[in-house]
């Protein structure tokens, strides 16, 4: 397909321009743990391994197995002394990962306050909904999985937290597998960021596949604006993993931004090659120049909906979860 616009963005200043009032959420009731299991496997006694791991299992019962299995990828007909050799060689490469990540972490107190006021906020605008009831951090292999939600915890992989800058992240077989554009991310700051998108992205799943262009960018849209809800005083250029430069000079173009969709009649397409170009993970969007972010489409889909509860300020969350793309796109009368 041809495009007949191409915008270079320019660069300006950013301003976090969207407070809402939040509601008093003081008297909410969370409790909720944290468990460090890096902690408890990289003290483990090395020449009683078999018998210590057994001790970490019967601590972690569900999350033991699931990093030996899933996480490490250990195969579970492996004998117990395949399995503690193995996790002993992980311990040892990983042991200066550990150490950086003690000094960051040392006291996680600060990141589980920050998940209690946003799951009181969940609680007040979803009261029906069954959140985790702890945190387990851990050391992962860097290159691959990170946070994990499960019904009982939040998941909270402290190799992809240790700042953009780490050497860690530097090597070139780790930009294979995460480009420098996601790197970005794996700073502290997202460690709250990433709970609560979980939990949106529980809370609104994937639409179907043929699913329209328009239909995925409001879709995204709703995650982007329950996720503000949640996390009222987190940069809103990081709700959407931009740069703050990014989101301003998104804001700024925002005409001519909603002009690529309309002039190229791209908001009904259902083609998936076209699709992937304005929803997900990317460092930029081909027709907007080099300084432009991915993941525009999820932008323009915040705006609608924002404009749209702007028309609709009796709506509760849950109701904006239920209504249809369509009618969103009408009701909001979207035309920056």
């Amino acid at each position: 397909m041809r495009f007949i616009i191409s915008l270079v963005i320019v660069g300006l200043f950013f301003s976090c321009n969207n407070q809402d009032n939040t509601p008093d959420v003081s008297n909410i009731k969370i409790n909720i743990i944290t468990e460090r299991y890096e902690k408890d496997l990289f003290s483990v006694d090395s020449n009683h391994l078999n018998s210590e791991l057994n001790l970490l299992l019967q601590k972690y019962p569900t999350f033991g197995v699931a990093f030996n299995s899933t996480i490490l990828n250990a195969d579970p007909i492996w004998s117990k002394d395949t399995l503690a050799m193995y996790l002993k060689e992980f311990i040892r490469s990983y042991r200066t990962v550990y150490d950086t990540a003690e000094k960051m972490y040392a006291d996680f107190s600060p990141y589980q306050k920050e998940i209690t006021n946003s799951l009181q906020l969940l609680k007040y605008y979803f009261p029906a909904y069954k959140a985790p009831n702890k945190i387990i951090t851990y050391i992962g292999p860097i290159d691959g999985y990170g946070d994990i939600l499960t019904e009982d915890a939040f998941i909270i992989g402290l190799h992809h937290h240790l700042g953009a800058e780490a050497s860690f992240y530097k090597s070139m077989w780790l930009l294979e597998t995460y480009p420098a554009y996601i790197i970005r991310r794996f700073e502290p700051a997202y460690i709250t960021i990433n709970c609560m998108r979980n939990v949106v992205n529980d809370l609104i799943p994937s639409s179907r596949e043929d699913a329209s262009l328009v239909t995925q960018m409001i879709e995204e849209g709703k995650r982007l604006y329950i996720l503000e809800k949640l996390l009222p005083d987190v940069e809103k250029n990081n709700l959407i993993a931009y740069s703050a430069k990014q989101l301003s000079d998104c804001y700024s173009h925002e005409a001519q931004i909603w002009d690529l969709f309309i002039q190229n009649n791209l908001l009904q397409t259902i083609d998936k090659n076209i699709i992937k170009n304005y929803i997900g993970e990317g460092p930029k969007t081909q027709e907007l120049g080099e300084a432009s972010p991915g993941n525009i489409g999820a932008f323009v889909g915040w705006q609608i909906v924002k404009k749209f509860m702007k028309n609709s300020n009796k709506l509760t969350l849950k109701e904006l979860i239920q209504m249809d793309a369509e009618t969103i796109m009408q009701a909001a009368k979207y035309k920056p």
